[in-house]
């Protein structure tokens, strides 16, 4: 498998109009130049191509963070040539401060049991790890093969779940979803668990729509199976998403260690932990949890320091970035943030279903998104509308459910703090306006029949009758709508 290739003939070399004060020839595109150039040049020749980038602000496809406060853009960029390794006590004392949002039986003088990670894939990664470990020494100590591990998850899981499956050899046994219920149903996960599962893993904050799944239903259901059957089947909870939004909007809601069975969490400081991309957290109920030899402990960089990642160096300015949310914001600013997302939230839902046309596929409780659907995608699809928004700069991802729900397209809008009240309207009115082209536009379905209904005829004419090919079908439809595309753009201007 190719991981990188060149696009084309015309990229294998960088052009800059501004660098060329500096510069008069062009540089290899993928091969280290044989001369140096001017830093001047080099910047310039990057920032120019750093321009055809979408705006961060407007990509709404994305949970991660792209905005914080300029004091803690300074720490960061005076933290940016310090190793993550050499520096235990930020993560220590975000380690405690996370795993006591989570209510991890702690005493008044105990250390948290945790790890700063990359992100929620590394976090969830190690937690795999650990449950497997477990499972692993639990089942040789009775004589039993240990050769068959899974984990029992939803269908609407994060792609790192089926990463963690797949590397490390766990069967991935997953919950199929339905109709207007996309997320893993507590009493058909349960029933899949078996004396081989390592671990039900449940979302806090679906991916797909933005739902809580019910870990309360789900450690109750299995508190009973444990008890049934002599397992201790144990709680992942991959809260990714919702784990720095739950504890502020919902502090009622069961989902953490106050469940016995909940017995590791993640969470991602660079969704609405308010940190840009690059931290992840996992905590551990408590130390038995962690298998002790799945820790390294090292002392060559001047103390022993004990260390559990997948990974050894790295920067640690996110993880000061994570610290200063902390410190700077507090219960009251984190919820505060949450709140007012939530606010914009209802502002963007309310808009898409006054136009009538949308029918709302997210839920009131859980991520601050509106994910949505066409009511009437017959002449044109989800997919077209993301595509045209794009004009306007909004990225809006459209995707399918996974199975058994994969007949249903979604739109979804993820509201991040720097998502504006005048965002939303202006993205409804961006939303009406693709709405009322479409309107004036052939739907793809009556342009194939009317390519197909054109090929009959022609074959019919024909004494020699030939099959086309995809690619001519493709062109020839290509063809057509843009001629229409042409024919409208001369009476109306719009294009």
């Amino acid at each position: 498998m190719v991981l990188s290739k060149t696009a084309s003939q015309s990229d294998v070399s960088v052009h800059s109009t501004f660098a060329s004060r500096y510069v008069r020839t062009s540089l290899p595109r993928f091969r280290m130049g044989e001369n140096s150039i001017p830093k001047e040049a080099a910047y310039q020749i990057i920032n120019d191509e750093l321009m055809l980038d979408g705006n961060p602000r407007l990509n709404l496809a994305s949970f991660v963070t792209t905005w914080m406060e300029p004091e803690c853009d300074k720490l960061i960029m005076s933290s940016i040539n310090k190793n993550y390794v050499d520096m235990d006590e930020y993560p220590n004392r975000c380690v405690n401060m996370i795993a006591h949002l989570f209510n991890a039986p702690l005493g008044e003088s105990e250390a948290a049991v945790g790890v700063g990670t990359v992100g929620s894939s590394e976090a969830i990664m190690l937690a795999g790890l650990a449950f497997k470990r477990r499972w692993q020494n639990k089942r040789r100590a009775e004589g039993k093969p240990v050769d068959k591990p899974n984990i029992v998850t939803g269908a609407n899981v994060q792609v790192c779940w089926e990463k963690f499956a797949r590397y490390f050899e766990v069967e991935l046994k997953e919950v199929k979803l339905r109709d207007d219920y996309y997320v893993m149903d507590p009493e058909k996960a349960v029933e899949m668990v078996d004396e081989n599962t390592i671990c039900v893993a449940a979302i806090l904050g679906s991916t797909l729509n933005g739902e809580f799944e019910d870990v309360k239903r789900l450690n109750d259901l299995l508190v009973e199976k444990n008890q049934e059957t002599g397992w201790d089947t144990p709680i992942h909870v991959d809260a990714a998403s919702g784990g720095f939004i739950a504890p502020f909007l919902y502090p009622e809601l069961e989902w953490d260690f106050r469940l016995p069975l909940v017995k590791s969490i993640n969470v991602s400081g660079h969704k609405y932990g308010l940190v840009y991309a690059g931290i992840g957290w996992v905590i551990w109920r408590n130390k038995e949890d962690l298998p002790e030899e799945l820790i390294f402990h090292i002392n060559y960089l001047g103390a022993d320091q004990p260390t559990f990642t997948l990974n050894f160096s790295k920067g640690s300015s996110q993880v000061i970035a994570q610290y200063y949310q902390l410190i700077r914001l507090g219960f009251e600013g984190y919820r505060n943030i949450m709140e007012n997302c939530r606010e914009n939230m209802i502002v963007l839902r309310e808009g898409l279903e006054k136009t009538g046309r949308f029918k709302i596929v997210s839920k009131d409780e859980g991520v601050p998104l509106v994910a949505f659907s066409l009511k009437d995608n017959h002449c044109h699809d989800e997919f077209e509308i993301s595509d045209l928004l794009r004009r306007y700069g909004w990225i809006v991802p459209a995707y399918t459910m996974p199975a058994d729900a994969q007949h249903v397209t979604v739109l979804r809008v993820v509201i991040r703090e720097d998502f504006s009240h005048t965002l939303a309207e202006r993205l409804v009115n961006d939303i009406q306006k693709v709405l009322h082209e479409l309107d004036h536009l052939p739907s793809k379905l009556s342009s194939n029949s009317s390519i197909e209904s054109q090929s009959v005829e022609n074959n019919e004419k024909s004494t020699v009758t030939t099959k086309k090919s995809a690619l001519e079908t493709q062109r020839e439809i290509t063809t057509i709508w843009r001629k229409f595309v042409m024919e409208k753009k001369k009476i109306t201007g719009v294009c």
